[in-house]
This record gives structure tokens, C-alpha cells and sequence, in this order.
């Protein structure tokens, strides 16, 4: 029971973290403390932006494709926008852009380029080499595809299936991923005397780069035949695939907290959309 207080107290911990990207200048003395930087998945599209600064200046933002936005006219150390995004910008895979700000004295501060990535909505409307069947055939063909996975017992090894769905995802000024979410899930094991398992889990992510994501979650397993357990695991998703897809790998130990010995470990591969789930 032990194990199950210690895992119930590190998801709530996780749960109830927040975080502020904080990127230090890259040119000039005033510091630039990001708050919210998205683009929303409902038309019009819009690029929000709010941050706070060390001093209070003047501020603007400048994209990439040289396009420049008057954020602050005035002397502030809060500042925030709303800026509708260009056709232009639809098929990239990010919006980057550089902070400008200027100090009661006129000196200017630049900040290190910032990033954000374009909702996969927004890609998928503007797939222009394919027609909206066809994205959502190849979409609903890849979103079935289950995972293969591998599992390890004390003195044997299995091959199996399985297939994850994000129920419920949680958000937390973003749209790029889910802060957390809610999943169900099905596996299949061949050649075990237990074949079948249903899992339901709770996932906590961190956006991290150079990958997509780091996630921490923990399941709660079942074959329905007495065989009943927990299992904590860590999946890391590495790449996107058509900017709607990421491909992930993920570790999971599962066990039975009131029986010993019934212990496995499982690896496996899948592809991680929570395009079909219910976001909160």
C-alpha cells in the first residue's frame, strides 16, 4: 500500500504545478518572462501573446516573415496581444517571433527567438495536396493503428497489441499538447495464459525539447478475471508525423499491490493524437 500513497502523491504534485517559460534576453538588460504564447484552434485564428518584463518599456513583436505588431505604446511591465494569423503562416509547422521592448531612455532590448507551434487543425484545414476525405481516411486509418509492445516476466517474454484513447485532456493556456489527460486503453497479449487487459490512466506531460514531450502517468489494470493491478510508466514522444501525430516510446512496470511475483515490465511504440478526445 506504501507504493500506491507514494504514486498518488506525486501525480497530485504534478497536477498542481504550473509553469512560466522564462527566456533570458538576448540583447539588452530588460528580461522577459513569457506567460501565454498559443494560437487558438477556432476561426479566425488568433496568436496570443502576454508577458511580464523586469522594467517597464514599450514593446513589440516581430515574426519572421517580417511582420511587425505594436504591442505596448506606453511605459509597462505587463504586456499582452491578440494578433489574427496570416494565410502565410498556415502550412508552416511553427510561428517563431522576437520580443522588442525599450526602456524610459530609449534603449532597446531584444529578446532570444521564441516559438510556437500551428494546431494541428489548422494544418489539416490547409493540407492543400489532399482533399478533406482523404485526411480524414488517412487519419482515422493511422489514429487505429494499435501499438506493438513487448513484455517481460520473471522468466518469459510476450509480444502483444495495444491500443490507447485520450478520453478526457486537460489545458492550461496552450493548444500545442494537453497539460494531462484521461485515457482508456486495450491489450492483447499473444501466447499468455492472460491475454486480455482494459486499462484506464491518468498521463501528466512536460513540453521538453529537443523532444515533444516527456509524460508520467499511472493506470489502474484489470483482465477481469481477478487479475487486478497498478502501473505506473514514462513515455517520451519524439516526433510529430503530419503535424497531427506524435510518435512515442513508452516503459511501464505493472504489479499487483496485495501479491508478489506477479510482476511485468512492458515496452512499447504507438502513436499519441488526442484529436478525438473531449478537451477541458
Amino acid at each position: 500500500m506504501n507504493r500506491i500513497k507514494s504514486i498518488i502523491v506525486i501525480l497530485f504534485l504534478l497536477h498542481s504545478t504550473t509553469f512560466t517559460q522564462v527566456d533570458s534576453t538576448a540583447i539588452g538588460d530588460i528580461e522577459i518572462f513569457v506567460i501565454d504564447s498559443y494560437i487558438t484552434q477556432e476561426q479566425p485564428y488568433k496568436f496570443f501573446l502576454s508577458f511580464f518584463t523586469s522594467d517597464s518599456c514599450t514593446a513589440k513583436v516581430k515574426l519572421l516573415d517580417d511582420r511587425e505588431y505594436l504591442i505596448s505604446d506606453k511605459l509597462s511591465d505587463n504586456h499582452k496581444i491578440e494578433i489574427v494569423v496570416a494565410n502565410s503562416l498556415y502550412q508552416s509547422a511553427r510561428l517563431k517571433y522576437y520580443v522588442y521592448v525599450k526602456d524610459r531612455d530609449g534603449i532597446e532590448s531584444r529578446s532570444q527567438l521564441y516559438e510556437v507551434e500551428i494546431p494541428k487543425l489548422i494544418a489539416i484545414e490547409n493540407e492543400n495536396n489532399l482533399g478533406l476525405l482523404q485526411v480524414c481516411c488517412f487519419g482515422g486509418v493511422i489514429f487505429g493503428l494499435p501499438s506493438p509492445t513487448v513484455v517481460f516476466t520473471s522468466n518469459q517474454k510476450y509480444f502483444g497489441l495495444s491500443k490507447e484513447i485520450p478520453i478526457f485532456s486537460f489545458y492550461s493556456g496552450g493548444y500545442n499538447y494537453p497539460i494531462s489527460y484521461i485515457s482508456a486503453e486495450y491489450s492483447h497479449l499473444f501466447n499468455s495464459d492472460k491475454k486480455n487487459f482494459i486499462r484506464v490512466g491518468y498521463k501528466h506531460l512536460f513540453q521538453i525539447k529537443p523532444i515533444e514531450y516527456l509524460s508520467l502517468g499511472v493506470n489502474y489494470f484489470s483482465d477481469f478475471k481477478g487479475y487486478n493491478g497498478i502501473s505506473p510508466e514514462i513515455s517520451v514522444g519524439l516526433f510529430k508525423i503530419q503535424n497531427v501525430f506524435t510518435f512515442y516510446t513508452r516503459f511501464r512496470y505493472n504489479f499487483q499491490p496485495d501479491r508478489g511475483g506477479t510482476d511485468f515490465h512492458e515496452f512499447s511504440i504507438g502513436l499519441y493524437s488526442n484529436f478525438f478526445s473531449l478537451n477541458l
